[in-house]
C-alpha cells in the first residue's frame, strides 16, 4: 500500500520584535503611539489552544494598519494568568508582529524609538523560525 504524506509549513513572513517592559498593555501601547506616531488600538484577544481538552488561553492584542504599504502592526501580550504565549521566552513581556515589507531604515527607526522609551528595558528583533512555539504567533 502506498502512503501519502502531507507536509505543512508555517507562513512566518513577518518581522518579530520582543519587548520587555513592566507596563500594562494599554500603557505600553499609549507610550508607543505617542512616541512613534502609531495608532495601536485594542482588538479581540489572540486565542491559542495549548491542549485540545482545555479552553483556549487569551492574550491581549492591539492592532494598527498603515494603508501606504499595507503594513500591519500587532502588539501581543506574552503572558496571562495561565501561562505564556511563547514559553521559551518567559522574560519577554510583549511581541510586536509586523506584517508586510518594512524597509531596514524604518525597522531601525522603530527599534531605536522603542529602546529610547524609558519604560522599555529592551526591544530586539527575533527570528521566529528559531522558536519552538512559533505556531502560537500566527495571528
Amino acid at each position: 500500500m502506498n502512503k501519502t504524506y502531507l507536509k505543512l509549513s508555517l507562513d512566518l513572513d513577518f518581522i518579530l520584535l520582543a519587548i520587555t517592559a513592566p507596563l500594562k498593555d494599554y500603557v505600553l501601547c499609549h507610550k508607543i503611539n505617542t512616541a512613534l506616531h502609531l495608532n495601536l488600538e485594542k482588538v479581540d484577544d489572540h486565542e491559542v489552544f495549548f491542549n485540545i481538552d482545555e479552553p483556549a488561553l487569551a492574550f491581549s492584542k492591539y492592532y494598527y494598519f498603515v494603508e501606504e504599504g499595507e503594513i500591519e502592526y500587532f502588539i501581543v501580550n506574552n503572558r496571562n494568568r495561565e501561562g505564556f504565549l511563547i514559553p521559551e521566552l518567559d522574560k519577554v513581556d510583549y511581541f510586536m508582529v509586523i506584517r508586510q515589507y518594512l524597509h531596514q531604515e524604518d525597522l531601525n527607526y522603530l527599534l531605536t524609538g522603542l529602546n529610547k522609551l524609558p519604560d522599555i528595558q529592551v526591544a530586539a528583533k527575533i527570528d521566529p523560525y528559531k522558536l519552538k512555539s512559533k505556531e502560537n504567533l500566527i495571528l
